[in-house]
Parts: structure tokens; sequence; C-alpha cells
């Protein structure tokens, strides 16, 4: 079972996670070629300081992505689904990439 982990340092809006969820299943399932009965998602919401990515300036928000996938999926199909999970959090969190 695919566990996709999602760490922000930001407090989010419940209808803006819903909807990530929603986008996050349905690419998921889209990239992999599976169903969605089987994904689970995690959204953890921390203060700002609690979430530190050394790229990023102190007062910006930051999103950390563990995709915990299983073996037997390509390369292709992993960096695709980075790139579109990164597409998500911008467009649903206002986190830029």
């Amino acid at each position: 079972m695919p566990h996709l982990q999602f760490e922000i340092n930001k407090r989010l809006e419940k209808k803006s996670k819903q909807e990530f969820i929603t986008f996050i299943e349905k690419n998921f399932s889209k990239i992999m070629q599976t169903g969605t009965d089987h994904i689970a998602i995690t959204i953890r919401e921390f203060e700002k300081e609690n979430v530190s990515l050394g790229r990023v300036n102190n007062n910006e928000y930051v999103c950390l992505m563990n995709l915990d996938i299983r073996l037997g999926r390509t390369e292709k199909q992993k960096l695709k689904l980075v790139k579109t999970f990164i597409l998500g959090v911008e467009k649903f969190f206002e986190i830029n990439k």
C-alpha cells in the first residue's frame, strides 16, 4: 500500500485539503495505473518554524513529501508523479515549487 505523506509549515483550509487529496488519488491512480482504494495519504500541518528546507528563506512556506512507492515502478513513473504532486502543492496550498 502506498503511503503518501505531505508535511507543510502552513495552516490549510479544509476544502483545499479535500481537493488536494482527490487530486493526489486521481493522479497517483492514473500515473501508476492502479486503483485508489489502497492509497494512504497523510497531510501534516506544522507551525512555520517547525519545517525547514535549506534552499528557502525562513519566511517561506515549505512542503516536504515522503512518497512510499512499492517496487516495480519505473523511474519515468516516479518522476512524473513527483512533478505532478509539486504542481498540486503549488495549486491547492499556494506553496511555490
